[in-house]
């Protein structure tokens, strides 16, 4: 993929109104501020749950919260400043469920550090080394969602559970989801947010109980490690799963409303981004997928010239949302076992079904799908590896044998 500096598009006629022209030029702006607010809200949950599960203390899950919100926060600003394209970064949500499922390896929260820290080498290595960018492409699509919905199965089962064993809190979370997802989906995991914030405010204030930890956003270094178990076990299906399902999609995305996509520097810039986060215990950023057509669709304002202001301002909100990290960390510390765990499993929902739909609909390999998928959802770990890995290798080991055709067959159609 070539780099790009400026977009050539075309300009929308003028405007006829005044109160109409007042709002084609609001529209980036608001998108943009849309488009930080629904991705923070929507997933911030899944990125502490990663970052506890490989083994960060309370505050380490804060400094890598903010650290990775103003590492893509900073890499959104620059970017579409410089090419003028309504490009925009995110944390890798499948990478924390990732994370939710590896659990700790060998060398604990500084080898999961040191794993981040190579993540960012290989995305920024991906962007200019055409055999890597070359060897991702080659691993089959069904096998790379196959092992993304085994991972986030245990995750969207969360919710399930939440009601189950504490009904009374958590029916009031998936109630508000379920209304606001008729009503407005894209705001139907902000609301269970806020629900949620809610029921934990109205516990803590029943059972008295205090929230501790600063309020204020901290960083805290960790000097990063590796072990070998968490560079298959982390570090390449992190990678993996952040090229296979947000960089490959986000850039499919931002090409769909006609604008080039600047590869090279969005690697340069997401790697870096990772790499100087890692010691502060940021985990992966990317480019968005899920969030991007915000800022680059019709919602964005009619000129398609002016879109890359709606990235400039969700760089400028994620920044100030930066700042809530230290707050969220310590109210969620405090919330009842399982409660954001189910607000995180509701956020997930959808890529999940994606991920399934994606991995399961050709025929022809279907098997070496599921295989992948429930080697993934098993999270078994064998010598200090955990599932993910396993599951790919489980999958491409099944293609091979069941579904690669032999010489001189015509392959099978589904």
């Amino acid at each position: 993929m070539r780099d790009v500096r400026r977009t050539p598009t075309h300009r929308s006629g003028d405007q006829t109104s005044a109160p109409s022209a007042a709002g084609a030029r609001s529209a980036p702006y608001v998108a943009g501020v849309v488009t930080a607010l629904v991705g923070f809200t929507s997933s911030f949950a899944v990125v502490l749950a990663g970052l506890r599960a490989v083994g960060a203390t309370p505050e380490e899950a804060g400094s890598g919260l903010f650290a990775v919100t103003v590492a893509f926060g900073v890499g959104i600003i620059v970017l579409a400043a410089w090419h003028r394209v309504p490009v925009t970064l995110a944390w890798s949500t499948p990478g924390a469920a990732l994370l939710v499922a590896t659990g700790t390896v060998d060398g604990g929260w500084p080898a999961a550090v040191g794993a981040f820290a190579l993540v960012g080498v290989l995305v920024v290595l991906t962007g200019f080394v055409p055999w890597l960018a070359r060897a991702v492409e080659r691993i089959p699509p069904a096998l790379a969602q196959a092992m993304l919905a085994g991972i986030l199965l245990p995750l969207v089962l969360a919710p399930v559970e939440a009601v189950a064993a504490i009904p009374l809190l958590a029916l009031p979370v998936v109630a508000t989801w379920l209304v606001v997802t008729r009503l407005a989906p894209r705001w139907a995991v902000p609301a269970a947010l806020v629900t949620c914030l809610v029921v934990i405010a109205v516990e803590l204030a029943r059972t008295g109980t205090t929230v501790t930890g600063s309020l204020l956003p901290a960083l805290t270094w960790t000097t990063p490690t590796l072990t070998v178990p968490a560079v298959v076990g982390i570090a390449l299906p992190l990678y993996v799963v952040t090229m296979a399902s947000q960089n490959v999609p986000g850039a499919a995305v931002l090409r769909s409303f006609g604008y080039p996509v600047p590869w090279r520097s969005a690697m340069a810039v997401t790697g870096v981004g990772t790499l100087a986060g890692a010691p502060l215990g940021g985990h992966a950023i990317n480019l968005a997928a899920l969030s991007a057509a915000l800022a680059a669709g019709e919602e964005a304002g009619p000129d398609r010239d002016r879109r890359w202001l709606a990235a400039l301002s969700a760089g400028v909100t994620y920044l100030v949302l930066a700042a809530l990290s230290g707050a969220l960390v310590a109210v969620t510390s405090a919330a009842p076992a399982g409660l954001v765990e189910a607000v995180a499993g509701l956020a997930l929902l959808g890529a999940f079904g994606a991920a399934a739909l994606t991995a399961l609909q050709d025929t022809a390999g279907r098997t070496s799908a599921l295989v992948t998928l429930l080697v993934a959802a098993a999270g078994v770990t064998v010598g200090g590896i955990g599932g993910a890995f396993w599951a790919l290798v489980a999958g491409l080991v099944v293609r091979a044998v069941l579904e690669r055709p032999a010489r001189g067959e015509t392959p099978p159609t589904g």
